[in-house]
């Protein structure tokens, strides 16, 4: 099985539709960087429900060898940049991003970039879950941003069938 480096919204979203453990069953380790467990902290006390990294045997934190200097004047959060830099030095690792300019960058480093709802597609297509539309529309209803153009590649790509949500 792959391993695999999150930054923290796949882990967030899956968290909030109670699906992070599908995570463990996909990947043979799931990494994050300490930058992650910080923003989820934050989060934490601002209020919001969030992941604790601390609560999960499966996820373990590292932190990258070194950054790209060059990655730092970009438009990046530090939790994408350590992410994207600790998947480079994890030589078959996919890093899984939601962020646009974070997945070119990392794309251009020649990585494997999953975002989250690749997660869903691959549980389904191993058998961890019968059906993907209402995990893409959980992640909608709990504030992920999906266009129903993309939900409806998405269904596709899983052999659903499209159906306007909420129909």
């Amino acid at each position: 099985m792959p391993e695999a480096v999150s930054n923290t919204s796949p882990l967030l979203y899956l968290y909030r539709i109670g699906r992070i453990e599908v995570l463990a069953q996909i990947f043979g380790a799931v990494w994050t960087v300490p930058a992650v467990v910080a923003e989820l902290a934050e989060g934490q006390k601002q209020g919001y429900e969030v992941p604790n990294s601390a609560e999960y045997g499966w996820l373990r934190v590292k932190s990258p060898q070194s950054v790209p200097s060059e990655w730092l004047a970009r438009d990046l959060g530090r939790g994408e940049i350590e992410a994207i830099a600790l998947a480079l030095e994890q030589p078959g690792s996919i890093v899984i991003l939601d962020d646009a300019l974070a997945r070119r960058i990392a794309q251009a480093a020649g990585l494997e970039v999953w975002g989250t709802l690749r997660v869903p597609l691959e549980a389904k297509k191993r058998k961890f879950v019968p059906a993907i539309a209402p995990i893409v529309d959980e992640l909608r209803t709990s504030g992920m941003w999906i266009s129903e153009d993309v939900r409806r590649r998405i269904l596709a790509l899983s052999g659903e069938q499209f159906q306007v949500q909420g129909k």
